[in-house]
């Protein structure tokens, strides 16, 4: 992760354009800049630049789990060794069915995401992937049974915390 100095400024006018893009990312850019009150050449120039400078990534479709066969959603907390996490994070992070890694401090040293087809898939990354690498010393499963997901991100760009 990158630190927040390496990034590109940002503006009042690309919080505008960060904020529509974030509300509906398939705007075109007239469209966008419409809405963000400034020139289509104005909205190209910022958003390449915002690119460039690592503040925007790459645009991904946001698609349904359950619609691709996805159906089961599970964090996984995993306990590893003291010091392996660097030796495990390519291991880790080709996880079948991963969707967001993270460590954390506590009990756990990281958590893992992952979108499997059903409980024996699952029970394949846990026994098979997980508790087959040498510096993971247990996990614990915990299944999600319904989500809702909130866009801390667009807050940040409206002002918000």
């Amino acid at each position: 992760m990158e630190s927040a100095g390496r990034f590109a400024a940002v503006d009042d006018v690309d919080r505008r354009l960060l904020a529509e893009l974030r509300r509906d990312g398939r705007q075109s850019v007239n469209e966008l800049a419409g809405t963000a009150n400034v020139s289509r050449s104005t909205a190209y120039q910022r958003l390449d630049r915002l690119r460039d400078g690592g503040v925007l990534g790459p645009s991904v479709a946001e698609v349904e789990p359950a619609a691709v066969g996805l159906d089961v959603a599970a964090l996984i907390l995993i306990d590893l060794e003291q010091g392996s996490w660097r030796d495990l994070l390519e291991d880790l992070r080709s996880l079948p069915g991963l969707e967001h890694l993270a460590f954390t401090t506590g009990a756990f040293d990281a958590v893992a995401l992952v979108r499997v087809s059903d409980v024996h898939a699952l029970r394949d990354v846990v026994l098979d992937h997980l508790l087959g690498l040498e510096s993971v010393r247990s996990t614990q499963t915990i299944f999600v049974l319904d989500e809702w997901r909130s866009d801390p991100i667009a807050a940040a760009l409206l002002g918000g915390t």
